[in-house]
């Protein structure tokens, strides 16, 4: 039997029992909507923790520290790397080799200290860190009250929310609502704040002549020369910066503990030389104009490029870290509620698997003369097998293409439904459910080939028919 004779008779027969082919169709598509909606919700949610992520500036960006610092040291990078001892500096010339490295946007250096602020003539002690001009893009910047830096120089800070409240002080119990960031900013924006600062300057004092010609005097004047190169002076200094923002969401949530509430433009920190830990593990040094880091933070052209970069770094004898090495568990928990989500979608379709199998049986029953004239006149128990298979795949085609459409209509609907409460709840919209293209191909190919397995046991049993058998039957 040839394909449009194949086609044109199964669609003949789907026509002539067309309201219970119907139902069966639409139980395939109920089955294909629910397996589209719970595989939609898995590949939405793992697509607004990515973009949440993305946008934190932390899933593409690697933290490099220097085996000098033995918090971050551990076992069997005492196997792999070089001692702490013997181990490179992170100091700005590095930080450039590192900036240079293959897909490296930039490398920046952590600067973070605790100072005091005054405001109001009252002090405030916090933690302030330093912001590059691309943490712009940061999602805890988004819809801030007020603006990001007008430059990397510029003497201005953005302060988080609850060190704005810090001084706001008895103010904000007069009528400020908490939880609407505006209303505290309002009164903060363009004001300005005084940081007194430790700033690190080289000392120009010389070493003692040595007089003595001993062994252990000259040991002596060495470590006194060596002592004296390596001097330095702390200066206390005073900086007028102008508040420019207020940032309701923490951008250093993934910090922990060292978390900053003040944050100043990069360029502006590293101008000023504030005096770092950093400077006190490094006394042994001679004092110099390339200032150590305790970390730098280096952000690379894309996530999949994360890896390669860490082993780049590794090698040069620093120690790493990136978001990539904790989110593995959670790439595995979205791998996890994915098969979850797709077994608990697939039992719908098992219901249609078994609403096939008895409708084409209820069409073997009614329609044995009519197969049994087939058989007579030539056809082939092949070509009565296709029969029933065109007519499974053609419900199952359908059925799918409806579902998916079905799939589609019930995640947007929830999906606005969801993005409604949020905003009565002062949250913004969030988009979280996704039907990519390839979800579209796998849930109609899927569709499909349940049904045609659905159609291997009446398809056989048809084939099967005795056609003098199939003739006598009323």
């Amino acid at each position: 039997m040839k394909l449009p004779d194949l086609t044109e008779l199964a669609l003949r027969n789907l026509r002539e029992s067309l309201l219970r082919n119907s139902l069966t169709t639409i139980g395939i598509s109920v089955g294909v909507a629910s397996l589209v909606a719970m595989l939609s919700l898995g590949i939405g949610l793992q697509q607004l923790a990515s973009r949440r992520l993305m946008k934190s500036g932390l899933f593409d960006t690697v933290v490099v520290t220097s085996r000098r610092d033995l918090r971050n040291f551990n076992r069997d990078e005492e196997r792999n790397g070089p001692a702490p001892g013997e181990s490179r500096v992170l100091d700005e010339a590095t930080r450039t080799e590192i900036e240079h490295l293959p897909n490296v946007l930039e490398a920046y250096p952590d600067i973070r200290f605790i100072t005091e602020l005054r405001y109001d003539d009252k002090p405030h002690l916090t933690m302030i860190s330093a912001l590059p001009s691309s943490a712009k893009s940061n999602d805890a910047f988004d819809s801030m009250p007020g603006s990001f830096f007008s430059s990397d120089t510029a003497p201005e800070v953005i302060l988080q929310k609850t060190f704005a409240e810090e001084l706001l002080g008895k103010r904000l119990a007069r009528g400020v609502d908490e939880t609407n960031v505006a209303q505290i900013a309002a009164p903060l924006l363009g004001k300005e704040l005084t940081m007194r600062y430790a700033q690190r300057e080289a000392s120009t004092t010389s070493p003692p002549a040595a007089s003595s010609t001993s062994p252990q005097d000259h040991d002596s004047s060495l470590n006194e020369q060596s002592v004296a190169e390596s001097a330095y002076s702390v200066v206390s200094r005073e900086l007028k910066l102008k508040i420019v923002g207020v940032a309701d969401l923490d951008p250093e949530s993934m910090r922990g503990p060292t978390r900053a509430r003040v944050f100043l433009p990069l360029k502006l920190a590293e101008s000023l030389h504030v005096m770092q830990p950093t400077d006190l593990r490094e006394l042994s040094r001679p004092v110099s104009d390339q200032p150590v880091y305790s970390s730098i933070s280096v952000r690379v052209k894309n996530p999949g490029q994360v890896q390669p970069v860490e082993d780049a770094i590794k090698k040069m004898g620093f120690n790493t870290f990136s978001i990539l090495d904790a989110s593995r568990s959670i790439q595995q928990f979205f791998k996890v509620l994915d098969v979850f989500l797709g077994i608990f979608g697939s039992l719908a379709l098992a219901v249609a698997f078994i609403g096939i199998v008895n409708t084409l049986v209820m069409a073997i029953l009614e329609r044995r003369r009519e197969i049994g004239i087939m058989k007579a006149i030539g056809a082939s128990d092949g070509d009565v097998r296709k029969l029933f298979f065109a007519e499974a795949g053609a419900m199952g085609i359908l059925g799918g293409v409806v579902g998916v459409a079905l799939g589609w209509a019930i995640g947007q609907i929830i999906n606005l439904g969801t993005n409604v409460y949020l905003k009565s709840q002062s949250f913004p919209p969030e988009h979280f459910w996704a039907v990519p293209w390839w979800l579209v191909g796998f849930a109609i190919l899927f569709s499909f080939l349940v049904s045609l397995a659905a159609g291997l046991y009446p398809a056989g049993r048809a084939a099967r028919l005795d056609p003098v058998q199939a003739l006598r039957y009323e």
